[in-house]
């Protein structure tokens, strides 16, 4: 007999594919036939296991409204210690000064800002301040009539009158002064908390001054100040407040007082590496030579304490290829500087003026007028309107002509700053100056005749001098 396939024969053959299709129906099926069986057993299991893991989250309580009422935001810092700031002018980097003071301060102390209506409202209006405000950590304050803060004067009274004390810091024991132009460095190794056992610490004016009490950046002790005022009183227009408190506080029985670089707490006029922070006159205006003059002393300055940015005009670095001027020049700057000379004599004075004795009048310059710009024709020609007259008629005997061609006024000068801009003993106003001499320049001159610009050899530029800051040199040589 033989064997033979139908048509439906391949459809109802078993395979494997068709073995488990088939077996994974029926475990399907008895699944979901046995899941309402077993529903609340799952159920009750996963609310065990959440409520576990719900144990091992930290719980986090959110206070929408930290101060309840009655509560004073202010009780919570220590009421006895004061960073104090007195500014009555609206000055752009305030804000972020008392800012990153109230970061680098310990966090107990309160901060209180003393100013005029437009200052105070300048802070007011940061919303950064508005919250340091609402937690209770700074203070703005507008001091009511008779008090004024309006000049360096009105200042030195309120802090040496006792009743500014009593009416206005009950209470405090420790005030931290600080000024516009001082800062606190968040890389020191210090806290002010360390200090709290000195009745006065500050600044030196020199490495053996007996009282180190400059007041930009001072820690004060106010029982120290009201033991001072009890019997005595500073008489109006004398010394500085921080002058007239030195010569008394010095002399306390029993009052710890900086001395020297002992209990030195900031840098203005004494260096010290790593202090807790800095006093910069003016901003920079008047920069003490010992302390900024080196260039690799102000880089370690600056590394160590960035904030200055804050508060300083930061034109230093930009200028420091000038150090010759505020430091000795180094073996390899010599022949350099001595052919600026050279060339910077040949102009001004071949017959009369040895190299030595115009670096002499360069440096002399410098420093006399603290010249933060720290550029060699700056120097050069402050040296230059020192001499005078004499110098012009000098320049004129040389056989230098000059016209002079002014929009409002017209002033001939025979002297030429090597690499452009000439500076006129009696000056140009608004017009062009151009000599005969090695270095010709023209430019618009300042009302007093000088500009910072041109430098030795070649392209220079600067800001003008005096009443016309925007005024600029250009000149090539």
């Amino acid at each position: 007999m033989s064997n033979s396939t139908g048509p439906f024969s391949g459809m109802f053959a078993i395979t494997r594919m068709k073995v488990l299709l088939v077996l994974s129906l029926s475990i399907t099926w008895m699944i979901a036939s046995a899941l309402p069986k077993y529903t609340p057993t799952i159920k009750e299991e996963f609310k065990t296991r959440l409520g576990e893991a719900r144990q091992k989250i930290p719980s986090v309580k959110i206070d929408w409204h930290p101060n309840r009422p009655g509560e004073d935001p202010r009780d919570r810092y220590n009421a006895s210690k004061v960073a104090l700031l007195i500014e009555s002018r609206p000055i752009p980097h305030l804000v972020p000064q008392i800012l990153h003071m109230i970061t680098v301060v310990p966090p107990d102390w309160r901060f209180l800002f003393i100013g005029s209506n437009l200052s105070a409202a300048s802070v007011a209006r940061s919303y950064a301040t508005k919250h340091q405000q609402a937690i209770g950590k700074l203070d703005l304050m507008v001091l009511p009539e008779p008090w004024e803060i309006d000049s360096k004067e009105d200042v030195h009274r309120l802090l040496t009158d006792v009743r500014f004390y009593d009416e206005f810091l009950p209470g405090v024991e420790w005030i931290l002064k600080y000024e516009y132009d001082s800062i606190l460095c968040a890389n020191s190794n210090s806290s002010l908390n360390y200090w709290l056992h000195w009745d006065w610490a500050g600044a030196p004016r020199t490495e053996g001054d007996r009282f180190s009490g400059n007041g930009g950046l001072s820690l004060r002790r106010v029982s120290a100040i009201k033991r001072i005022l009890k019997f005595q009183s500073r008489y109006n227009d004398t010394n500085p407040e921080d002058e007239w408190f030195g010569t008394r506080v010095w002399v306390l029985p029993g009052a710890k007082v900086a001395a020297g670089t002992d209990g030195q707490l900031a840098v203005e006029d004494t260096y010290i590496p790593n202090p807790m922070g800095f006093h910069v006159k003016n901003g920079g205006g008047v920069l003490n030579m010992d302390v900024w003059g080196p260039s690799h002393q102000r880089k370690a300055i600056f590394d160590y304490c960035p904030e200055l940015s804050l508060i300083m005009d930061m034109k230093l670095e930009a200028e420091s290829h000038v150090d010759f001027i505020m430091a000795p020049p180094s073996s390899e700057d010599q022949d350099r500087e001595e052919e600026m000379i050279r060339q910077y004599l040949a102009v001004i004075d071949p017959a009369n003026r040895t190299p030595g004795q115009v670096r002499d009048l360069l440096i002399a310059a410098a420093l006399r007028d603290r010249a933060t710009a720290g550029d060699i024709a700056q120097a050069a020609s402050r040296a230059r309107r020192a001499q005078g007259q004499a110098g012009a008629q000098a320049g004129a005997q040389a056989g230098a002509g000059a016209a002079a061609n002014a929009a409002g006024g017209a002033g001939v000068s025979a002297a030429a700053a090597v690499g452009g801009s000439a500076a006129g003993s009696s000056g140009a106003v608004n017009g062009r100056l151009t000599t005969e001499s090695p270095g010709s320049g023209r430019g618009a001159g300042s009302p007093r005749g000088l500009g910072r610009g041109a430098a030795f050899g070649g392209r220079g530029r600067g800001r003008g001098f005096g009443f016309d800051d925007d005024a600029s040199r250009n000149g090539e040589q």
